[in-house]
């Protein structure tokens, strides 16, 4: 099912408002499942591509919490590519693609440490990469 996930989104750009079904990892008991191991999932959100090293997950964003001028907090969804079951486009170009980079700009950069000083302490970030499909 991932290959045709992948195949499905290599025509959706950054920006597109989808809904993704996918199959969550879970933890049960034997005696209680009755052999079902699946948990169906649906997420929506804006597509913002296919991120990670080792393992590539389809990141949604779902709220964007604007800080600054070009600067945004994200809550997201990072869905597995190989638990993805079924892709759906519910519209091409939800976002802006100005304000799209942004948010992309923003989910890379992580908090690595903070540097005490005696008047304020400053954050430093580490950039992160994002590889195309």
């Amino acid at each position: 099912m991932s290959r045709q996930v992948l195949k499905a989104l290599e025509n959706v750009e950054p920006g597109a408002l989808v809904c993704c079904s996918w199959c969550d990892a879970s933890i049960g008991k034997s005696r209680t499942n009755r052999g079902v191991i699946d948990v169906p999932v649906k997420s929506w959100g804006v597509f913002l591509g296919l991120i990670g090293t080792k393992i590539k997950h389809i990141v949604l964003a779902q709220n964007s919490f604007k800080y600054a001028e070009g600067f945004f907090d994200l809550d997201y969804t990072a869905i597995p590519l190989g638990l993805a079951t079924d892709i759906h486009i519910i519209e091409e170009q939800c976002i802006q693609k100005e304000i799209v980079d942004d948010l992309i700009e923003s989910f890379m950069i992580s908090k690595t440490r903070v540097l005490r000083r005696s008047t304020q302490p400053r954050v430093l970030y580490r950039q992160q990469h994002r590889r195309g499909l």
